[in-house]
């Protein structure tokens, strides 16, 4: 592949950081941060309330599985579209629409009387929140001097890692002492509250195109990601039976409509009008990246969707008890962030990502070990290694991958870089909870305990991730430091 566009170019326009992050800049930084905690502290709680909702709502786990499903392919739809919005609108334009519609999502999940309603308000949560850290990623690309990424990408995995640490935690005491609909109306107050200082603080940065949007693009972007997703999800329903040939018919479908979103990128972005541009792909170390990430993606959402049905239907846990397995290595993961930034910016990224995909994969295989009577310490010792190796890939991946691109390419980076993750993300949490399904409602239809009938599926997805999770440990020897972000280099 060509490495054409492994470096930022200079162009006359960019002004020099090298000296130091503009003050505005920085004070849009951190009103981003603040939205995307609240964006993904409402994207945690879920997760341990799923197995709940399931039991409330009378639906059986695959289907309540895509009120975590729906919400990351929604982004997934959302995302690609980001790298045109944020050239095509101004940041307080972008900013204001994202933040509200996730405070629309969220009074739609707060008064939903049932499941159908409580999907769609996910969904409109969705839209705003893919939004967010492509936002974010691409504007800390242009204010930040290269040399200093790491530190703040550090700052966004710290973001990143607390909001999962109290997601869960706070979503298991709310579920034991307040019910689900709290989830959304400790969310909304705070959601406003970010809506409200972002129309008074935030400013614009950059400058805007004036590029149609093509619509097509579009439509075969959700055909392309929801079909392959939509199948992925089937293969575990109707009991364990796989779902028959309709889930591999809408599967390829979805890398039909896939191929010609590309084949329509690929024309457009000749008159720069795409999409999504693909030419970021021309950048073997971005490349790399974003194949570990997906991956990475497949495998922690995957689990971290299937390890609170693990803990509350097989250990037999309470969902506050559950949450707080998962607390203190997501509190270390947060902390640990800044720390992994500072290494990154001093020692590259091998040093950070080989051990941490390791980590990953020898949590996943341990995981797949695990039974009804395996200690609640232990999991939790699981849970921070993971939790580690999280840590010390997150940097490096987003650092090193949209630091190898162009300047003008860093809106696009994000967008592709977050869509993958986010497939990544959808495609294993249906993976994982359909291979889950097909074990559980076989045992349950023979009469077996809903605890005995869960560990065989849990032990048996976990292995799949595990498996899954040993293609970052290759590719973690491939990725470089681009030469701008070394020490003592300037800004573009």
């Amino acid at each position: 592949m060509s490495e054409t566009a492994e470096k930022p170019l200079d162009t006359p326009s960019a002004p020099d950081r090298s000296a130091g992050i503009d003050p505005a800049g920085m004070r849009v930084i951190w009103l981003l941060l603040a939205a995307a905690f609240v964006a993904i502290l409402n994207e945690t709680t879920m997760a341990i309330a799923i197995p709940s909702l399931n039991h409330t709502l009378g639906i059986p786990p695959e289907l309540g599985q895509w009120l975590t499903s729906a919400f990351m392919l929604t982004m997934a739809v959302v995302i690609p579209t980001t790298g045109f919005l944020l050239q095509r609108f101004t940041t307080r334009q972008v900013f204001l629409a994202a933040i509200g519609s996730f405070v629309l999502g969220t009074a739609i999940c707060l008064v939903a009387p049932g499941f159908s309603l409580l999907l769609v308000g996910r969904i409109v949560q969705a839209a705003g929140t893919g939004v967010m850290m492509p936002l974010l990623m691409t504007t800390m690309m242009n204010v930040v001097p290269p040399n200093s990424r790491g530190r703040m990408m550090g700052r966004v995995g710290l973001v990143m890692s607390l909001a999962p640490a109290l997601g869960p935690t706070l979503s298991g005491v709310v579920l034991d002492h307040l019910g689900w609909r709290w989830l959304f109306g400790i969310i909304l107050p705070i959601a406003v509250v970010a809506l409200a200082l972002g129309a008074k603080w935030m400013t614009n940065l950059g400058e805007t195109t004036s590029a149609p949007i093509d619509v097509l693009s579009i439509v075969l972007s959700a055909l392309a990601f929801g079909g392959i997703v939509y199948g992925l999800s089937q293969l575990g329903g109707h009991g364990g039976a796989g779902g028959g040939a309709l889930p591999w018919t809408v599967i390829a479908s979805g890398l039909v409509f896939l191929a010609l979103f590309v084949w329509r990128q690929l024309v457009l972005q000749k008159k720069n009008d795409a999409l999504l541009d693909l030419r970021v792909f021309t950048s073997r170390n971005y490349v790399v990246a974003v194949i570990i990430m997906g991956v990475v993606a497949l495998s922690m959402f995957g689990t971290f969707s299937l390890l609170p049905l693990y803990l509350q239907d097989v250990a037999g846990l309470e969902p506050t008890a559950a949450g707080l397995v998962l607390l203190p290595g997501s509190i270390l993961m947060g902390l640990l962030g800044p720390v992994m930034g500072r290494i990154y910016d001093a020692r590259g990224p091998k040093t950070l990502l080989v051990p941490g995909t390791i980590l990953i994969a020898v949590s996943m295989f341990v995981y797949s070990t695990v039974g009804t009577d395996t200690p609640t310490w232990f999991l939790m010792i699981v849970q921070i290694l993971m939790s580690l190796g999280l840590a010390g890939s997150f940097t490096p991946l987003f650092s090193a991958s949209l630091g190898s691109l162009d300047r003008s390419l860093y809106s696009h980076g994000s967008a592709a870089l977050n869509t993958l993750q986010q497939v990544g993300g959808a495609a294993g949490t249906a993976v994982l909870i359909s291979i889950y399904s097909v074990f559980l409602h076989t045992g349950e239809a023979k009469g077996v305990p809903t605890a005995v009938a869960g560990e065989p599926g849990a032990h048996a997805a976990f292995f799949v991730a595990a498996c899954i999770a040993v293609v970052p440990v290759v590719l973690a020897f491939f990725i470089r430091k681009p030469a701008d972000q070394e020490p003592g280099a300037g800004g573009h």
